[in-house]
């Protein structure tokens, strides 16, 4: 056992500890106040504080994990061989860098309780985030951090156990319209003829007809398709389906269609079925919980999975009020048109709650990928030179390669087959 000395004890260094020690690298760890505790301790130990207490191991502490609340901070990243790093810790720290508080600011999302603007449908933009400003967005820093960070425990104390974890790969199929054309309901239709109609859109007039004719499949109806190319891959995927009222940001079949609720139950015999929440719900925890309750009764399983409308994390409230209403686990840290990583890591992560210094009992599930990053690239080539590189380190850190693709850009028109680039990434990347 690792046993690490502290001047003190805090909620948020045995957050950010046990997220490195425990979940990374399969460590297991203890702290102690207590000099004599320390010193008598015959196993691998390391000092964080202030100032070492003889030539341990050491890491020199900034003050963010004793603190409370948010303020102000001055970041100035710096390199750890070839890896961006902040907040220094000088000469005597066994490391350069404190990478305790350095993690705890990635996962606890401490800049996103920061002042900023929002972006057009209340999200953190990506472009206020340090990552992107520094250029290691499709780093998974935490992670790469813990193996440095053990490879130098390791050549003071050879012996030091480790529990390996193993890579894994989860693919994601966001629904928050089913169907482009059909089951949309007489008023929907009409309407959407008349639309077409105004703006000269004559091919999708055709388009619209074919389907309701049935001379042609709905472009965005490939949901047996994807179960039938699931069942050659030994992956994990899952589905999460928006179960709820029209609205402006919410325009998927209605919760009434037979043949939609029939389409739904039939997938979740194949497939993990959950919850892509509405924009309503994001931010009214009475609209999400019937929205929960209205699916879970569909397919008779409980719902604790969550994926939130347009990725729209907005912390700490959005997992307060998945914990209220009690979801366990939660897919939509990440950027929706950017490739990376939102938190820094690429292993699952409990939230912290800065505002009540608490951990959260939901568990977070950062995903690389989502579809609409990939839509800028013009050539399959290009989409996997790009992704390639976030693939390589996530299994070289063991870490949890998820990303996320929609029904709509499946079945959609682009320059690349989607279809066969889906196919050829669940090939390439679930080992």
């Amino acid at each position: 056992m690792l046993l690490i000395f502290t001047h003190k004890v805090t909620n948020r260094l045995t957050y950010t500890a046990k997220h490195l020690f425990e979940r990374i690298l399969g460590v297991e760890m203890a702290f102690t106040t207590k000099v004599e505790d320390f010193i008598k301790h015959n196993g691998p130990k390391m000092t964080y504080s202030k100032q070492p207490l003889q030539n341990e191991f050491f890491i020199r502490s900034n003050d963010l994990l004793f603190e409370q609340g948010i303020n102000d901070l001055e970041i100035k990243v710096s390199d750890w061989d070839g890896i961006p790093c902040f907040f220094a810790s000088g000469e005597k720290s066994t490391i350069p860098f404190d990478i305790f508080s350095a993690s705890f600011f990635l996962l606890s999302r401490y800049e996103e309780y920061l002042p900023h603007v929002k972006d057009s449908v209340g999200r953190f933009p990506v472009k206020e985030s340090i990552a992107y400003q520094h250029n290691f967005l499709e780093l998974p820093v935490v992670d790469l951090w813990a193996y440095r960070l053990l490879e130098a425990l390791q050549e003071r104390f050879p012996d030091l156990e480790t529990k390996e974890k193993s890579y894994n790969f989860t693919s994601i199929i966001n629904v928050t319209a089913s169907h482009a054309y059909a089951m949309r309901g007489i008023s929907r239709t009409l309407g959407g003829f008349l639309l077409d109609l105004g703006n000269f859109r004559f091919w999708e007039i055709w388009n619209r007809l074919s389907v309701l004719l049935r001379i042609k499949k709905d472009p965005y109806d490939n949901f047996f398709d994807l179960v039938e190319i699931h069942k050659k891959f030994p992956i994990k995927s899952m589905f999460f389906f928006q179960f709820a009222k029209h609205s402006a940001h919410d325009k998927n079949v209605s919760t009434n269609n037979n043949r939609f609720r029939y389409l739904i139950k039939s997938i979740a015999d194949y497939s993990i079925v959950s919850l892509s929440t509405s924009f309503v719900s994001t931010s009214d925890k009475n609209v999400l919980r019937e929205e929960k309750k209205q699916l879970g009764n569909l397919i008779n399983r409980p719902i604790t999975y969550a994926r939130l409308r347009y990725n729209k994390v907005n912390v700490p409230i959005t997992y307060r009020n998945l914990v209220e209403t009690e979801f366990t686990d939660d897919f939509s840290m990440g950027y929706t048109h950017e490739i990376g990583f939102r938190a820094g890591t690429c292993t699952p992560f409990y939230f912290y709650d800065i505002n009540t210094e608490v951990r959260q009992p939901i568990k977070i599930h950062p995903f690389a990928m989502h579809d609409y990053a990939l839509v800028k690239y013009k050539t399959k080539d290009e989409v996997f030179e790009k992704m390639d590189r976030v693939y390589r380190l996530v299994k070289q850190v063991k870490g949890d390669f998820v990303f996320v693709f929609s029904n709509e850009l499946l079945g959609g028109k682009q320059p690349l087959d989607w279809m066969e680039l889906y196919q050829s990434m669940l090939k390439r990347y679930y080992v």
